[in-house]
């Protein structure tokens, strides 16, 4: 526990404005995801809307990342670079957006639906996210690490996917990443416990296939290594003393995201029928 901070409520306030500047760009992005338009739009958006709102995007020059946010295409697992790359019907993309605002860091993302997805691409989509929403239920004072990746595990895997190992949710809060990392796969009642003022994302990243992945010539792009859909959802959540809070929640639904409600829930209900 020595090494991980626990934030003060001053520090907790800056982290939430970091994060709720975060959030309303990317809610911002949703509106514009449409076949058509290239990755390089969004990183162009990202990075005039966090400079607009007083911010900085923390990826941009981050250990030599060349772009202001991440843009993860179908089999593209994470740290996706813009480019010219168009989004075309059918398309899953997962924005990654960091903004950095009076030295905090607000880290947070989504995966968006580009037109009609496959039964496969949202079948994937909406475990990831799902798989997000079991995992904060979990954050408590006193519960485990190992909580959160259970409940990650648990669910993915019985929904027939995998849990990416290869990257992990991490601490933030001046510094962009810090300890203690968080795994999404893991075993109940493991871990380190956890105490009120941790702040730390998770991020499940989840796939299709296998949950191998390679990382690409450029030594940033991972993409599952079978050529599997991939998704992922993100938060950077505060533990308080009866549970958590999420400071990059949003303020309204996602365009182009939330948009099926709660599929599993409705899937439960119709087999009790």
């Amino acid at each position: 526990m020595s090494n991980v901070g626990i934030k003060t409520l001053k520090e907790v306030e800056g982290m939430r404005a970091a994060c709720q500047m975060a959030a309303e760009t990317l809610l911002d992005v949703g509106e514009m995801i449409r076949p058509g338009i290239t990755t390089e739009d969004i990183n162009r958006f990202v990075h005039d809307d966090t400079v607009r709102r007083g911010g900085w995007p923390a990826p941009l020059n981050y250990h030599g990342f060349p772009k202001s946010v991440c843009t993860s295409v179908n089999e593209v697992v994470c740290h996706g670079i813009p480019g010219p790359r168009v989004l075309e019907p059918g398309d899953i993309i997962n924005v990654d957006v960091t903004t950095i605002y009076n030295g905090f860091y607000g880290d947070t993302s989504a995966t968006f639906y580009v037109g009609k997805p496959s039964s496969a691409a949202k079948h994937v989509t909406e475990v990831s996210r799902r798989s997000l929403e079991l995992a904060i239920a979990q954050v408590r004072e006193g519960a485990r690490l190992g909580d959160i990746g259970a409940a990650i595990q648990e669910f993915a895997e019985g929904e027939g996917c995998s849990v990416v190992r290869a990257f992990v949710g991490h601490g933030i809060g001046r510094v962009f990443h810090e300890a203690p990392q968080v795994s999404h796969v893991g075993k109940r009642g493991t871990g380190m416990r956890l105490r009120a003022g941790m702040c730390f994302t998770i991020e499940p990243m989840i796939n299709l296939g296998h949950h191998d992945v390679e990382v690409l010539a450029d030594k940033w792009t991972a993409v599952t290594a079978d050529g599997s859909l991939s998704a992922q959802f993100e938060h950077t959540l505060v533990v308080t003393k009866n549970g958590c809070e999420v400071l990059t929640r949003r303020s309204r639904k996602l365009a182009n995201s939330e948009i099926f409600g709660d599929v599993f829930s409705v899937a439960a209900a119709a087999t009790t029928r």
